[in-house]
Protein backbone atom coordinates (compact mmCIF):
# COMPACT_ATOMS: atom_id res chain seq x y z
CA UNK A 1 0.00 0.00 0.00
CA UNK A 2 1.19 3.33 -1.04
CA UNK A 3 2.13 5.58 1.18
CA UNK A 4 0.09 8.90 1.97
CA UNK A 5 0.53 11.81 -0.39
CA UNK A 6 2.24 14.20 2.17
CA UNK A 7 4.82 11.99 3.11
CA UNK A 8 8.04 12.95 0.94
CA UNK A 9 10.95 10.30 0.44
CA UNK A 10 14.76 11.78 -0.34
CA UNK A 11 14.72 8.13 -2.61
CA UNK A 12 12.46 6.05 -4.42
CA UNK A 13 14.99 2.89 -4.70
CA UNK A 14 18.56 2.34 -3.63
CA UNK A 15 21.68 -0.94 -3.42
CA UNK A 16 23.50 -1.67 -0.29
CA UNK A 17 23.65 0.15 2.69
CA UNK A 18 22.09 3.49 2.69
CA UNK A 19 19.74 5.89 4.40
CA UNK A 20 16.36 6.58 3.32
CA UNK A 21 14.92 10.31 4.86
CA UNK A 22 11.78 11.36 4.54
CA UNK A 23 9.76 15.02 5.03
CA UNK A 24 6.62 16.28 4.47
CA UNK A 25 5.50 17.78 1.71
CA UNK A 26 3.01 19.97 3.47
CA UNK A 27 2.35 21.24 7.00
CA UNK A 28 -0.14 19.52 8.98
CA UNK A 29 -3.01 21.96 9.41
CA UNK A 30 -5.28 19.77 11.62
CA UNK A 31 -5.41 19.38 15.66
CA UNK A 32 -5.03 15.69 15.06
CA UNK A 33 -2.00 13.80 13.92
CA UNK A 34 -1.53 12.24 11.02
CA UNK A 35 0.08 9.03 10.03
CA UNK A 36 0.97 6.48 7.04
CA UNK A 37 2.96 3.52 6.49
CA UNK A 38 6.00 3.19 4.20
CA UNK A 39 7.08 -0.11 2.70
CA UNK A 40 10.48 -1.31 2.01
CA UNK A 41 10.83 -4.03 -0.75
CA UNK A 42 13.05 -5.96 -2.09
CA UNK A 43 13.12 -9.45 -4.12
CA UNK A 44 13.35 -12.49 -1.97
CA UNK A 45 12.69 -10.50 1.24
CA UNK A 46 9.72 -10.08 3.16
CA UNK A 47 8.33 -6.38 2.73
CA UNK A 48 9.75 -4.10 5.93
CA UNK A 49 6.77 -1.73 6.98
CA UNK A 50 7.26 1.26 9.04
CA UNK A 51 5.03 3.82 10.03
CA UNK A 52 5.55 7.63 10.16
CA UNK A 53 3.90 10.43 11.87
CA UNK A 54 3.37 14.09 11.95
CA UNK A 55 2.03 16.31 15.02
CA UNK A 56 -0.89 18.14 14.57
CA UNK A 57 -0.95 21.74 14.79
CA UNK A 58 -1.82 24.06 18.00
CA UNK A 59 -5.61 24.67 18.14
CA UNK A 60 -5.72 28.32 17.17
CA UNK A 61 -7.96 31.12 15.93
CA UNK A 62 -7.77 34.04 13.40
CA UNK A 63 -9.82 36.75 12.14
CA UNK A 64 -10.03 40.05 10.38
CA UNK A 65 -8.10 42.27 12.73
CA UNK A 66 -10.21 45.30 11.59
CA UNK A 67 -13.26 45.63 9.76
CA UNK A 68 -14.64 49.19 8.30
CA UNK A 69 -17.89 50.39 7.93
CA UNK A 70 -19.33 52.86 5.70
CA UNK A 71 -21.44 56.05 7.02
CA UNK A 72 -24.35 55.06 5.38
CA UNK A 73 -24.15 52.08 7.02
CA UNK A 74 -24.21 48.26 5.57
CA UNK A 75 -27.35 45.69 4.69
CA UNK A 76 -24.95 42.68 5.53
CA UNK A 77 -21.03 43.09 6.71
CA UNK A 78 -19.19 39.55 6.90
CA UNK A 79 -15.78 39.03 8.61
CA UNK A 80 -13.63 35.62 7.94
CA UNK A 81 -11.50 33.97 9.59
CA UNK A 82 -9.28 30.85 9.95
CA UNK A 83 -9.27 28.03 12.80
CA UNK A 84 -8.98 24.30 13.29
CA UNK A 85 -11.01 24.05 16.26
CA UNK A 86 -13.87 21.82 16.85
CA UNK A 87 -16.14 24.88 18.11
CA UNK A 88 -16.07 28.67 18.11
CA UNK A 89 -18.07 31.13 20.40
CA UNK A 90 -18.50 34.28 19.32
CA UNK A 91 -18.73 37.95 21.37
CA UNK A 92 -19.49 41.11 21.39
CA UNK A 93 -16.62 43.58 23.22
CA UNK A 94 -17.01 46.88 24.29
CA UNK A 95 -18.42 49.90 21.64
CA UNK A 96 -21.04 52.03 20.80
CA UNK A 97 -21.37 50.53 17.48
CA UNK A 98 -24.78 48.76 18.09
CA UNK A 99 -24.87 45.29 16.61
CA UNK A 100 -26.98 42.31 17.02
CA UNK A 101 -24.97 39.19 16.88
CA UNK A 102 -25.69 36.39 14.70
CA UNK A 103 -26.96 33.39 16.39
CA UNK A 104 -25.57 31.35 13.42
CA UNK A 105 -22.09 31.71 11.64
CA UNK A 106 -20.34 29.64 8.48
CA UNK A 107 -17.46 27.30 9.05
CA UNK A 108 -16.14 25.19 6.39
CA UNK A 109 -18.67 25.82 4.14
CA UNK A 110 -21.37 24.60 6.64
CA UNK A 111 -23.99 26.84 8.74
CA UNK A 112 -22.95 25.99 12.58
CA UNK A 113 -25.09 27.68 15.86
CA UNK A 114 -22.47 29.98 17.10
CA UNK A 115 -20.69 28.37 20.55
CA UNK A 116 -22.02 24.77 18.96
CA UNK A 117 -19.74 21.85 17.83
CA UNK A 118 -18.59 22.19 14.13
CA UNK A 119 -20.75 18.99 12.35
CA UNK A 120 -17.99 16.83 11.32
CA UNK A 121 -15.29 18.33 12.81
CA UNK A 122 -13.20 19.55 10.08
CA UNK A 123 -10.58 20.94 12.34
CA UNK A 124 -9.26 17.42 13.28
CA UNK A 125 -7.87 17.01 9.68
CA UNK A 126 -7.14 20.72 8.22
CA UNK A 127 -7.89 24.08 9.37
CA UNK A 128 -10.61 25.76 8.31
CA UNK A 129 -11.88 29.12 7.01
CA UNK A 130 -15.11 30.60 8.98
CA UNK A 131 -17.12 33.54 8.63
CA UNK A 132 -19.73 35.98 10.22
CA UNK A 133 -21.88 38.22 8.77
CA UNK A 134 -24.14 40.64 11.03
CA UNK A 135 -27.30 42.30 9.28
CA UNK A 136 -28.56 45.80 9.20
CA UNK A 137 -25.77 48.05 10.31
CA UNK A 138 -27.61 51.55 10.62
CA UNK A 139 -25.99 54.86 9.20
CA UNK A 140 -24.04 56.68 12.05
CA UNK A 141 -26.01 60.10 12.44
CA UNK A 142 -23.42 61.54 14.80
CA UNK A 143 -20.22 63.16 13.43
CA UNK A 144 -17.86 60.83 15.21
CA UNK A 145 -16.78 57.56 14.14
CA UNK A 146 -18.08 54.62 16.38
CA UNK A 147 -16.78 50.96 17.23
CA UNK A 148 -17.55 47.32 18.48
CA UNK A 149 -15.40 44.92 19.04
CA UNK A 150 -15.86 40.76 17.86
CA UNK A 151 -14.58 38.60 20.10
CA UNK A 152 -14.15 34.76 18.51
CA UNK A 153 -12.89 31.94 21.19
CA UNK A 154 -12.12 28.84 19.99
CA UNK A 155 -12.76 25.24 22.02
CA UNK A 156 -8.88 25.83 23.97
CA UNK A 157 -9.73 29.08 25.14
CA UNK A 158 -7.53 31.04 22.49
CA UNK A 159 -9.09 34.51 21.46
CA UNK A 160 -8.78 36.87 18.20
CA UNK A 161 -10.41 40.13 18.01
CA UNK A 162 -11.83 42.25 15.02
CA UNK A 163 -12.31 45.82 15.81
CA UNK A 164 -15.51 47.15 13.71
CA UNK A 165 -15.37 50.67 12.93
CA UNK A 166 -18.27 52.32 11.29
CA UNK A 167 -17.37 56.43 9.57
CA UNK A 168 -18.45 59.33 11.16
CA UNK A 169 -21.66 61.08 9.74
CA UNK A 170 -21.82 64.46 7.99
CA UNK A 171 -22.71 67.07 10.76
CA UNK A 172 -26.31 68.01 10.22
CA UNK A 173 -28.09 71.92 10.99
CA UNK A 174 -31.61 72.29 10.33
CA UNK A 175 -33.93 75.04 12.12
CA UNK A 176 -37.14 75.65 11.42
CA UNK A 177 -39.59 77.42 11.21
CA UNK A 178 -37.77 79.90 8.76
CA UNK A 179 -39.31 83.33 10.54
CA UNK A 180 -41.14 84.36 13.56
CA UNK A 181 -42.57 87.11 14.57
CA UNK A 182 -42.86 89.54 17.57
CA UNK A 183 -45.52 90.90 19.06
CA UNK A 184 -45.14 94.62 18.94
CA UNK A 185 -45.68 94.77 23.05
CA UNK A 186 -43.60 91.68 23.23
CA UNK A 187 -41.18 93.20 25.61
CA UNK A 188 -43.82 94.71 28.10
CA UNK A 189 -45.87 91.12 27.72
CA UNK A 190 -42.98 89.33 28.43
CA UNK A 191 -43.60 87.26 25.45
CA UNK A 192 -41.01 85.20 22.79
CA UNK A 193 -40.89 82.97 19.44
CA UNK A 194 -38.61 80.40 18.98
CA UNK A 195 -36.59 78.33 16.64
CA UNK A 196 -36.40 74.76 16.89
CA UNK A 197 -32.64 73.55 16.42
CA UNK A 198 -31.89 70.07 15.12
CA UNK A 199 -28.50 69.26 14.58
CA UNK A 200 -25.95 66.53 15.72
CA UNK A 201 -22.73 68.78 16.05
CA UNK A 202 -21.97 71.96 17.90
CA UNK A 203 -23.54 75.28 16.75
CA UNK A 204 -23.66 79.33 17.35
CA UNK A 205 -26.32 81.79 17.21
CA UNK A 206 -24.68 85.02 16.09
Amino acid sequence: MAYASWLVPNKQSGSGDSTVSVSAGSNNTGRNARSTNITFSAAGCEDVVRSVSQSGKPEFVTIESSKSVSKSGVSTLTITGTSNSSKLTFSLGSGSLSLTLPASYTANSVSTTNGSAINGDPGGSAEYAFSISFSNIAENESTSSISNQLIVTDNAGNTATCTITQAAGDASLSVSPSSVTLDWNSYSEGTSASFSVTSNTNWTVS
